[in-house]
């Protein structure tokens, strides 16, 4: 099977739903595996006869994946998210205010999108948020979902009222300090990102601290140590008012790339809100964030107070892959486009320039162990570039740029989630990798269970069903 074959089933509509169905598994599972990893990611792209023009625009669903820890079953759920957006989908064949489907003139584009009517077409991420299941996307709108049956239970409201007209959809939860930290952007005069926490266990926001921007970045992302915020102010920047010309059709046709900004690392104090450094470095553009952590010195010494930061991430020379993940793109883009480099950036806190090092080459949704994030670390798990007639599962020794490969002919995985055995202490990489994994051999989507060291397969399970590309989700033991 051709790579347009496997690109054409991945981003083709999934109709069937399955509640609670038991997974044949080949191979075995660790005792000690038990909870459910949730992903999220589009399975729609048609409405009314009528495609979705972009990837990030098919309609939500999520996949549930429960492990019990006594014995060799997985037992799969996958439900449409029970949205608005959905519904006028369904009912009336509309689809608006989406991240690249145009859908009536610019005032109606800026009403939607900025303004209070944005799409709760949440299909980019989930988290627990005060012990509940939400779907999160790029603007303000979130979806409470049963954390066993996925059914969509309604909107979720936080305890607050912050505001914004962007979303972060990657909130990052950190264990060590109990909260998970987020991001908004409201456009104005001047537009601002605003970084907020919330703790494990509530559901009221508190701002950590507010940026004032001419040109706001489209922030995908942004990485967090022990003490601080970075915010990654990459050069693809929008003017607000551009929302209101004539010209583009959508929320990211109002984006330009501006290579002579460069990039801007803003660090700023987790506990005070302080900007305690903007470095600057060369243009990059930046969906996905592994993991940052602070460093005493050049000589990597533990001091009392860090000098530099250590921020690694996946860069591109510029913004094409947006462009290139139009349905009409793709097939030419995973053929011939510019992949993604893993690199590790060193941020000083003096204001002096931030420099980067390659780690690896052709790789994207990076993921570390939960327990990592914001600590030294060694391991970065990832998705690697399309090759001929599938992709492949990184795993980088981030310190070393030593890597490890699983591949398949025929098969295109997902976003890896690293879930350490318990009782393997930091930076232990013992423990095992889910990932989805599109067989196209077989027109089937496979769930499989790679060993944390060695990436040996050590269980499969196949699905019913091809699940379309989605993109993220998380392993949550609790359920």
């Amino acid at each position: 099977m051709s790579m347009d074959d496997g690109l054409e089933l991945g981003f083709s509509t999934l109709d069937s739903e399955v509640t609670e169905r038991s997974l044949p598994v080949e191979g075995s599972l660790p005792e000690w595996l038990s909870g459910a990893f949730v992903r999220n990611g589009p399975a729609a792209f048609e409405v009314d006869g009528d495609r979705v023009a972009h990837w990030f625009d098919g309609l939500a669903m999520l996949h549930r994946f429960a492990f019990e820890g006594t014995d060799d079953e997985i037992r799969y759920t996958n439900r449409f998210l029970g949205s608005e957006t959905r519904r006028r989908a369904r009912d009336r064949g509309e689809l608006d205010g989406q991240f690249a489907t145009g859908s009536g003139g610019a005032l109606e584009r800026l009403r939607q999108i900025a303004f209070g009517e944005p799409t709760d077409n949440c299909n980019v991420h989930v988290a627990a948020i005060d012990g509940r299941l939400v779907a999160m996307t790029e603007v303000p709108r979130y979806v409470e979902l049963d954390p066993e049956t996925l059914t969509t239970r309604g909107e979720f409201a936080f305890a607050d009222d912050l505001g914004g007209h962007i979303n972060c959809a990657h909130v990052i939860p950190d264990p060590h300090r109990g909260e998970t930290v987020g991001l908004l952007t409201t456009f104005g005069r001047p537009s601002e990102y605003t970084l907020y926490r919330v703790a494990d266990g509530a559901r009221r926001r508190e701002e950590i601290a507010t940026i004032a921007t001419d040109e706001p970045a489209y922030i995908h992302s942004f990485a967090l140590t022990e003490s601080f915020v970075v915010l990654t102010e990459h050069p693809f920047v929008t003017r607000p008012l551009s929302f209101l010309l004539p010209g583009g059709e959508s929320f990211v046709d109002q984006y330009d790339w501006h290579p002579e900004r460069g990039t801007r690392f803003h660090v700023l104090d987790r506990d005070t809100g302080e900007r305690v450094a903007t470095a600057e470095a060369d243009p990059w553009f930046v969906f996905h964030h592994a993991n940052a952590f602070e460093r005493g010195g050049s000589d990597g010494s533990e001091t009392d107070g860090a000098d530099e930061l250590v921020v690694d991430l996946v860069a591109y020379p510029d913004p094409g892959v947006v462009d290139g993940l139009y349905l009409d793109e793709v097939a030419e883009w995973f053929r011939s486009g510019m992949d993604g480099e893993l690199r590790r950036f060193t941020v000083p806190l003096d204001g002096e320039r931030a420099t980067s090092e390659r780690r690896y080459a052709g790789v994207e949704m990076p993921r570390v162990a939960p327990a990592d994030r914001t600590r030294e670390y060694r391991y970065v798990y990832g998705q690697g570039a399309a090759e001929r007639d599938g992709n492949h599962v990184a795993k980088v020794d981030i310190e070393t740029g030593e890597s490890r490969r699983w591949e398949e002919s025929g098969t295109f995985v997902e976003e890896p989630v690293f879930v350490r055995a318990p009782g393997a202490e930091r930076p232990s990489d013992e423990g095992v990798v889910l990932v989805t994994a599109l067989n196209t051999t077989e027109a089937r989507t496979d769930l499989l269970v790679l060993d944390g060291e060695t990436l040996a397969e050590r269980a499969r399970a196949p699905l019913p069903h091809a699940v379309p590309f989605g993109f993220h989700g998380r392993y949550f033991p609790e359920w």
